[in-house]
């Protein structure tokens, strides 16, 4: 049953946490110098962002895991969750840290990134496939609840599955207030679906999302006066990993997350395009990039994207239901 009560004190809890230390913490984010670096080859329209603070994912954590842990509702799925945000927001930070602090462009190294990822992948992967009474298998979208049984598939699938959803969100940070609305829309279907699931702990995590999400908004939509970073960026995908696999439900993620999806994908078909032809099938990757140099403007990218989350998230219900 869903229960209001339950779900609506975490959201304010996070938003009024996020709203109060937002104003406590740019200013010293300002006078630490932590400011983004805007890329050269990046659209031109961004290059007046250069030196606006970074990091402010440490506004959305702290929001989020104050209003998690208030709520009094803390268990084993709550506490892995939690691990997610912040050990993916970790691995986010030092990335940050090494670019905007030490002053290498590039941060952590690939390899770098990817083995601190799928370490943390692994142990939230492997708690679920221990602690679930459905153990190895997953919901299958659009099957009245049908659960496929993936046997000895299920780590390693589930595992590439959080590492890919990670680095999507991380993809998706590029536009002010674009990842941290389209994660606040995916994080209401899995309020929705936590709730009717029965698991109270991840409703509530994904409820402290929506709130922190909410508030971070207030400094991050256009123009924003904060960005969240790597930081922010991998912990948010954290949280929407984590919820995913905690309900076997992680084939949901590209439908529900289909913005993530599209990021991703236009990565790889602009890299695969390029080294095999030696031509770019967009004028620029990740996605939203490619529209803003086809004439539209941020804002407008930010609108349609957030709609089209709205979208996904109906359709992954029906999906879901």
């Amino acid at each position: 049953m869903f229960n209001y009560h339950m779900v609506l004190i975490p959201a304010v809890v996070a938003l009024a946490a996020t709203l109060i230390s937002g104003p406590m913490l740019i200013p010293v984010l300002k006078r630490l110098k932590f400011g983004q670096t805007i890329r050269d080859e990046g659209p031109k329209t961004h290059l007046v962002k250069n030196g606006t603070p970074t990091m402010g994912g440490i506004i959305l954590v702290i929001g989020i895991i104050v209003a998690s842990l208030l709520s009094g509702k803390v268990d084993g799925n709550m506490l892995v969750a939690l691990f997610s945000i912040i050990g993916f927001g970790l691995v986010g930070f030092v990335d940050d840290y090494i670019k905007v602090v030490l002053k290498r462009s590039l941060g952590l190294r690939a390899y770098q990134k990817l083995i601190g990822q799928f370490v943390f992948a692994f142990l939230i992967v492997l708690y679920q496939y221990k602690t679930s009474d459905y153990g190895s298998s997953i919901l299958v979208p659009f099957t009245d609840g049908y659960y496929f049984d993936m046997g000895m598939l299920y780590i390693p699938f589930t595992v590439l599955v959080v590492v890919a959803t990670v680095n999507s969100v991380n993809l998706t940070d590029g536009l002010d207030g674009l990842a941290s609305g389209v994660t606040l829309i995916v994080s209401v279907f899995f309020v929705i679906t936590a709730s009717m699931l029965g698991y109270e702990s991840i409703a509530i995590v994904c409820s402290a999302v929506f709130g922190a999400c909410l508030g971070f908004l207030r400094f991050n939509i256009y123009p924003a006066k904060v960005f969240m970073g790597d930081t922010g960026s991998m912990a948010l995908g954290g949280a929407v990993a984590a919820a995913a696999v905690i309900m076997n439900a992680s084939l949901m993620i590209p439908i529900v997350g289909g913005i993530y999806f599209a990021e991703s994908l236009s990565v790889i078909i602009q890299v695969t395009s390029f080294k095999l032809t030696g031509k770019r099938v967009f004028k620029m990757s990740p996605i939203h990039h490619h529209f803003e140099l086809v004439g539209w403007h941020e804002t407008k990218v930010v609108g349609v994207f957030w709609a089209t989350s709205l979208v996904l998230g109906a359709v992954a219900l029906i999906a879901f239901i």
